[in-house]
């Protein structure tokens, strides 16, 4: 399980394969207190689906001359965000130029195993001794064959961070490292900082492979992944991965500096882009993200602040349809949002029989995520993955996103080992050429928080057959009875007696015994109702809430129903 994301600390590149043929399901979320209202649309020619493997052919950008240290312009009060923004501007005026160097024979054609046994020395990180934070490199290799030119700014001034195979503890891999061209350069590194004892600098940030890259706070363990930008994730045309070609990392000029400042430049067929990335490490790491982003051409799909997890199976014994000693195995069990408006979403992740994809649509997002809301190490028992320390992330908008959409990938997977869940912002204004885009945000790597949301939550769903005496009684086989347990909030103190209504909207079937009551063994309060597609193998959706005289009392709960 642990070789699943992770070579060395690094991951794997998500690729698309496969082809299928559905309607993408745009949902619009109601005004707080309102019966939502879904609506559905826009059908797709889907022809990928995702895999773990880590590159596909043409999908990669070029590796760019390792001399775009020297900034353009404006340069007088050190280098900084605007000296990368002239260089993605640039950039984008240039004709893209995709392909590789080749690596030499002793570690171009490197196993998995192999790649892994090649250890960063620690005692030669970058800034060891010399403030809370260091860096470490990845070499190149196996699937990590890419050079990414890294430089280092002091006082302003940019540095690259030239290779040194003495760096680099081979193994048996590799017998003569001292022959390894000088120029060999790094495929990513890692960023270490004290999160849990001041002997120790635990991985906090780490940039290993296209524009992927991963975030740790205090007890979490590596889960989710968070990516650059994406483009045309899911579409007819298959998706683009854009790279991140370069870095530079600002040396802290305070030994006890806590926020460290890096840039980066992202480049791809369709598009150029300046990153700077400020992170803070703490019980809750949070990293500030300032992007401009320079379209080569126009893009179908531009997928803003992305990530990717993995759900194999939950707590509904619908899924459960794999032979696994374990009661759950997933990095992420939900998509959680908070909308323009100030409602609070939440949307249970499956490993669906088919591709699915849902566009969530609001204007002036608060917030979206993917989060691992179940903590209890009983419900996954598994002590070397350790699901229960899996982060959550939380995209936080700064400034206004205006329209658009927090796009769902659900993609069905028969292993852990694959990365099968997407989310990202796709704005609704089309993305053209020469026209440049402005996105901030704030990523948050939780392990919990009690305002999430500040209402009561959804705690489980569980999805399973009628009776047959209930699909007698409805003359249909395919009835399906939907169980959702809520508690927490203000619900936590209610007494059994009162009358908490469920409102609950259907989109694509009806409704039958409907129910609510508390659970004397917990405290909690289950809705229960049974399903009725309006044709036989329809999708149907459903939005539900819980009010107590007029009062929303939870979150809204959104499903989407195979039949």
């Amino acid at each position: 399980m642990q070789g699943r994301h992770w070579i060395v600390g690094g991951i794997l590149v998500l690729a698309v394969v496969g082809a299928y043929i559905l309607g993408i399901h745009v949902s619009v979320p109601p005004a707080p207190g309102s019966a939502p209202r879904p609506r559905e649309g826009l059908s797709a020619m889907l022809d990928r689906t995702l895999a773990g493997s880590s590159s596909a052919a043409g999908s990669a950008p070029a590796e760019q001359n390792q001399t775009a240290t020297a900034a353009p312009g404006g340069a007088d009060s050190g280098f900084g965000f605007a000296n990368v923004e002239a260089l993605a501007r640039q950039r984008s005026q240039q004709t893209y130029e995709a392909g590789s160097a080749k690596l030499p024979p002793a570690i171009a054609h490197l196993s998995y195993d192999q790649y892994q046994s090649i250890r960063f020395r620690r005692a030669d990180a970058l800034w060891r001794n010399q403030s809370l934070y260091e860096v470490q490199f990845f070499h190149r290799g196996f699937n990590f064959d890419r050079r990414v030119a890294i430089s280092e700014v002091v006082d302003g001034t940019p540095r690259p961070v030239p290779y040194n195979p003495a760096w680099f503890d081979f193994g048996k891999v590799v017998r003569q490292p001292g022959k390894l061209p000088r120029d060999l350069g790094y495929a990513g590194f890692r960023i270490h900082y004290p999160l849990h004892t001041p002997g120790y600098k635990d991985e906090v940030i780490v940039f290993l492979g296209a524009s992927f890259f991963r975030v740790l706070g205090r007890n979490q363990e590596y889960g989710l992944t968070a990516r650059g930008l994406a483009i045309n994730t899911a579409s007819k045309g298959g998706e683009e991965f854009p790279w991140f070609t370069d870095f530079w990392l600002v040396r802290p000029t305070d030994p006890e500096q806590r926020t460290l400042t890096l840039y980066a430049l992202l480049d791809s067929e369709s598009i150029t882009g300046a990153y700077q990335f400020s992170v803070r490490p703490g019980g809750t790491t949070q990293v500030e993200v300032t992007s401009t982003l320079y379209p080569r051409r126009n893009i179908q799909k531009l997928g803003i602040a992305p990530l990717t997890s993995m759900f194999l199976f939950g707590v509904d014994p619908s899924g459960h349809r794999f032979d696994d000693y374990r009661p759950q195995v997933h990095d992420s069990d939900g998509l959680m949002a908070q909308t323009g408006t100030g409602e609070w979403l939440w949307r249970p992740l499956s490993n669906p029989r088919e591709l699915r994809i849902n566009r969530f649509m609001d204007q002036q997002p608060r917030g979206f995520g993917l989060i691992q809301r179940d903590r209890d190490f009983s419900h996954y028992q598994d002590p070397v993955a350790n699901f229960q320390r899996r982060p959550s992330y939380w995209i936080q908008p700064l400034g206004d996103w205006g329209k658009g959409g927090a796009e769902l990938v659900e993609i069905p997977t028969d292993e852990a080992i694959h990365d099968n869940i997407a989310l990202y912002w796709v704005p609704e204004q089309p993305v053209t050429s020469g026209k440049e885009l402005h996105f901030s945000y704030l990523l948050s790597a939780h392990s919990d928080s009690p305002e999430w949301p500040p209402g009561a939550k959804t705690l489980a769903t569980r999805i399973t057959a009628a009776t047959p005496d209930e699909q007698r009684d409805l003359s249909r086989s395919d009835v399906r009875r939907v169980i959702i347990d809520i508690g927490g909030g203000d619900l936590a103190g209610l007494d059994a007696s009162q009358p908490v209504k469920a409102l609950l909207t259907v989109s694509g079937g009806t409704t039958e015994n409907v129910t609510v009551e508390r659970l004397e063994e917990n405290g909690v309060w289950r809705v229960s109702f049974l399903v009725v597609p309006s044709h036989p193998h329809d999708t149907v959706d459903m939005h539900c809430f819980l009010q107590l005289y007029g009062e929303s009392l939870s979150e809204t709960w959104t499903y989407q129903l195979t039949t």
